[in-house]
This record gives C-alpha cells, structure tokens and sequence, in this order.
C-alpha cells in the first residue's frame, strides 16, 4: 500500500472512530430516556471554615442531625426571632447553637444570651421582673461551677434591630436543653471577667451567676424538633 493510500486508510479509520463516539454520546442523552434515581458521585463543595459538628446543612438549609427550637418572644408578646439547637445525636457531641432576631426593637448592641433552668416565658409586667419564670441559668447535673453550663456568648444586634450569632458549646447535651429556655438579656455579659488589680476580692457571687446583663428582654422556650 503506497504512503497515500495508508493516510487516507487512516483518515477514514478516525472519521468512523468519532462517529462512533459522538453516536454513544446522543445515544446517552436520546429523549427517551428514564431519569435515574441513583445519587451522582459529585464531590461536596470543600472550604477552609467547616461547620462545627451538629450544624452539617441538608440541601434545604435545615440542619441536619437530632435539633430542637425556640421561639423568641419580646416582653411584649411579640416574636423577634429563632433559635435553633442541633446535634449529631441528643446525648453525645457538641451542641450547635444559632440564633436569629429578624423583627422587633431590641436595642442595638451586645446582649448577654444564656439558657435558662425553666421553659417558662411569663413577662408579667416587664421591667426587672419580666420573664423571672425562667429561673437562673442552667446548671446540669453535676456542675456548681461558673461559668454555668447554660451561658452562650453575647448577640450583637445592629442599628436595624436584627442580629444573628452562630456559637457551639460542650457544657450540655441537646437532651438536656428540652424543655428549658434561651433568654436574651438588655446589656453585655462581662462573664465574671473582674480585673483582679482594680478587684482584689475578684467578683460578686451575684456576677458569677448573671454576668452582670441586666433584665431579661427577650425569651423562647425550647421544644425537641420532631
């Protein structure tokens, strides 16, 4: 066979070498196909800044794993936002806690956020004495010690009244938060930090236990999620 004849031999090889191809490919995508249920093997999105465990998103935004809710009420009655408790199971693992105040007029700034021994959100009469049906923070079984086992960090609410904080603590089991309340408080807590050379005696009693945050502003009672 002469040189031309072998590259047109070879030409006419690779013409029917990418018919074929291109006819397995429409062949996959032919309209009559039936749609799998098979899950793709499309790795997960990976970044730097994982989830802590418990809060792990399912394709809906909604955590994932055992979660519980709350609520949140002003002394008013009125609902300012959400709280959302989640695990990966209700007695073991970290707790994930994110709290969102969407509506209302909680004063901008840093706000002392705990959970509270009884899911009970009477205002009465507001004021100082406004969801004092919560009791003090939480302390499970087994911890006299401060901080309590139901302090959180602070919320900051912005000039528009809305905030959102995301925190994760191992003081207390998601079992053991059912049933209590989150409380939003109308100051800072300073979280018993007294500076020992201005306070020798190191801090009150009275500031181990509040944080020193004031009046209960805002509260949600705590229910399992089914």
């Amino acid at each position: 066979m002469s040189g031309r004849s072998k590259l047109a031999a070879s030409r006419a090889l690779a013409a029917l070498a990418s018919a074929g191809l291109i006819g397995v490919a429409l062949a996959g995508c032919s309209p009559d196909q039936n749609p799998t249920d098979v899950p793709g093997t499309t790795p997960p999105v990976v970044t730097d800044k994982p989830l802590p465990p418990g809060a792990a998103d399912d394709v809906d935004g909604e955590p994932t794993g055992q979660t519980a809710v709350a609520e949140i009420k002003d002394t008013s009655g009125k609902v300012v936002g959400e709280a959302t408790f989640s695990a990966e199971s209700e007695s073991d693992g970290p707790v994930t806690v994110s709290v969102r105040v969407t509506d209302g007029d909680l004063p901008a700034g840093f706000h002392g956020m705990h959970i509270h021994e009884n899911g009970v959100c009477d205002a009465g009469s507001g004021g100082a004495q406004a969801f004092t049906s919560a009791g003090g923070h939480l302390q499970v079984d087994g911890n006299t010690s401060h901080p309590s086992s139901g302090d959180l960090v602070s919320i900051n609410i912005l000039e528009d009244h809305t905030g959102r904080t995301v925190t994760t603590t191992d003081a207390v089991k998601l079992q053991q938060v059912f049933g209590k309340a989150i409380m939003i408080h109308e100051k800072a807590d300073n979280f018993g930090n007294i500076p020992a050379d201005k306070y020798p005696g190191g801090p009150k009693e009275d500031t181990l236990k509040t944080g020193d945050a004031g009046s209960r502003i805002a509260c949600g009672v705590i229910e399992e999620k089914s």
